[in-house]
């Protein structure tokens, strides 16, 4: 009899306690250890967190699969247990928020996917054995951070790792011997590491590692001593025989190209195009980038569209060597890279695929020049062919490129100054004339020629994962009449798949960012991101790489409708025609389609332009 007690004793008083929280209830713990979380107010218990209404909660097939709290002001500590009883949790993101303190035991959650934790302030050391019991990660971003310690040896566990992010945090000692042949991008640039980078971590561009003044090894150039790399004294003369014969060698290509190319200016605000035989790059943060391109843009250079022919005797008709452009499209007249070189040259900016320079040329002609590094996926035959395609282009929204340059080092594609700039500038860099004129008519109109460019792209390139690939605001240049005109597009096919990981705006997407895979509805996405950002005049958040600054535009545009505030988040400069509001909701609810987490669930681009056609001004 007292055995049978103490069983229902049991029962009623210690089962309970071991019993799984709801999804619902598990959240609201979660929630309740937050400091400022007054942004998620929408987490209620009237509502599923499937039903929409739950912001930064992402499901599938009704299942919590994903949170994604980026720049909320979150603070206080993150109650992991809570987390534990979401069992179909893949995805977590605390981007831009206040977190401080050491790195929470995201470890208990074994099946997690992606680990974002960007833009707090976690510190400490991440214990050794950290990643030993979350081995299905694939992204791992912790950059800037106040970390520190060294790298923890169990990161070389994550055989599935696609994105490890560590730049701008305090970690010091030796880069663990990484060798995962998944994983595409990586930077522990800004730390304090030391000693000699793996051979396997070598296929990396030199930005990688910067800011580490105790690295050294390839891809950098600075040679690792015998105590660095601790090799023996013989293997280490050898090493360094070999390196110093290849740096002779360079000398000689590097002096050579300089007298060859020469420097044809003396008293000039920015370096002439020596810049192409030098070897010179521009080191700019990637995110300031864009937003100096636009800046740049807004230079009130003549128009030169009449102007053509001028510049013949500087063309590529010749032996097509190391000199020569190959000009694809010649309505603005022909010209060679003697031409360029003679030109002054302003520096643009670094963007993820290569340097970007404004060069007016002595007939006055003005052209940008994009000179890529990292597109070498294709040899001389194929670039030819692919460049040739892009010269076939023909669309009032597509900016056809002008000439191009082949070396196996770089490439040079040359294509046409818009005065104007591009749609990001125009929409949050200038205050001018304009910015006044994007009123409601010209914004749909910008929309809509972005719509119909993007159609013709999807067209014309079919078999194409990524018939663009790189679809954003500062990729769109506007012409005097606010015509919109795409650039930057199929390069995913020429980049080499880090480098296109890293450098491309549709692999941030959530096609990418959950399922490791990139498709023309990708594209959709990065369309959907367009129409937000004009319609709330905010920028997006989702344009930066290292989680600082902007507006999150998804999260606010799925929380102003889950609170029926859809009115509020509209560009207060383009409301004042009321009459118009409906055509304005309706085109902000194909912007919110287009974003759709699930591919699956998201339009497709023959779709998305028939809507977007559909909206009258």
């Amino acid at each position: 009899m007292v055995a049978v007690r103490f069983l229902f004793f049991f029962i009623f008083c210690f089962l309970p306690l071991s019993l799984s929280l709801s999804e619902t209830e598990a959240l609201l713990k979660l929630k309740q250890s937050f400091i400022h979380g007054d942004a998620l107010r929408s987490w209620v218990p009237n509502f599923s967190p499937c039903s929409g209404k739950w912001a930064g909660v992402i499901c599938f097939d009704g299942t919590i699969t994903g949170l994604h709290l980026t720049g909320l002001g979150l603070g206080g500590n993150i109650d992991v247990d809570a987390l534990v009883e979401l069992h179909g949790l893949r995805t977590i993101s605390f981007v831009n928020n206040s977190f401080s303190g050491p790195i929470p035991d995201f470890h208990r959650l074994g099946a997690l996917k992606s680990l974002l934790l960007t833009g707090n302030q976690f510190s400490g050391n991440i214990p050794k054995d950290y990643f030993s019991h979350i081995t299905s990660l694939k992204k791992v971003w912790l950059s800037y951070n106040r970390l520190n310690g060294t790298i923890p040896e169990s990161v070389t566990e994550l055989s599935h790792l696609i994105e490890l992010h560590l730049e701008n945090n305090e970690f010091t000692g030796r880069i663990p011997p990484i060798n995962i042949s998944s994983l595409k991008q990586l930077d522990m640039s800004n730390n304090m590491l030391e000693g000699e980078i793996p051979k396997s971590l070598s296929i990396f561009a030199t930005d990688t590692f910067a800011g580490n003044g105790g690295l050294c090894g390839k891809p950098l150039d600075k040679v690792c001593t015998e105590k660095e790399n601790g090799t023996s004294t013989s293997e280490n003369k050898h090493g360094n025989n070999t390196i110093l014969v290849l740096m002779f060698l360079g000398t000689i290509l590097f002096l050579f190209m300089f007298f060859a190319f020469g420097t044809y200016a003396k008293d000039r605000k920015y370096e002439d195009f020596e810049v192409l035989g030098s070897g010179s790059v521009v080191t700019s943060n990637a995110q300031m980038v864009e937003m100096r391109m636009a800046s740049s843009n807004r230079s009130g250079a003549m128009d030169y569209s009449s102007r053509k022919g001028d510049t013949k005797k500087g063309s590529s008709r010749g032996n097509n060597g190391m000199t020569d452009l190959i000009m694809l499209n010649v309505d603005n007249g022909t010209f060679g890279l003697p031409d360029l070189m003679k030109a002054s040259a302003e520096v643009l900016g670094n963007g993820g695929l290569g340097s970007a320079y404004k060069a007016v040329m002595a007939n006055g002609l003005s052209v940008v020049v994009k000179r890529m590094r990292e597109v070498n996926t294709l040899q001389r035959e194929g670039f030819d062919a692919e460049m040739k395609r892009f010269g076939r282009l023909r669309h009032q929204n597509i900016l056809t490129p002008l000439a191009y340059h082949f070396r196996r080092e770089e490439k040079l594609l040359v294509s046409e100054f818009i005065p104007k700039g591009s749609l990001l500038y125009v929409l949050h860099g200038d205050r001018g004339t304009s910015h006044a004129d994007l009123n409601w008519p010209t914004r749909l109109k910008i929309i809509q020629g972005i719509a119909r460019g993007m159609g013709f792209l999807h067209t014309v390139f079919p078999s194409y994962d990524l018939p663009h690939g790189n679809l954003k605001s500062s990729n769109v240049f506007l012409r005097d009449d606010y015509e919109p005109l795409l650039n930057d597009y199929c390069f995913n096919s020429l980049a080499t798949p880090p480098i296109a990981a890293q450098a491309l705006f549709a692999y941030k997407s959530p096609d990418y960012i959950q399922f490791q895979r990139v498709s023309p509805k990708s594209d959709v996405y990065c369309l959907g991101i367009i129409i937000l950002e004009v319609l709330t005049g905010k920028f997006p958040s989702h344009y930066l790489s290292n989680g600082k600054g902007g507006t999150d535009v998804v999260q606010l545009v799925l929380t102003a409708i889950s609170e029926e505030r859809v009115h509020e988040v509209l560009d207060p400069e383009i409301v004042s025609n009321t009459s118009s509001i409906n055509h304005m909701v309706q085109l902000l609810n194909i912007g919110v389609t287009c974003i759709e987490s699930n591919p699956k669930q998201r339009l497709n681009m023959g779709e998305a332009i028939r809507r977007i056609e559909e909206i009258q001004t």
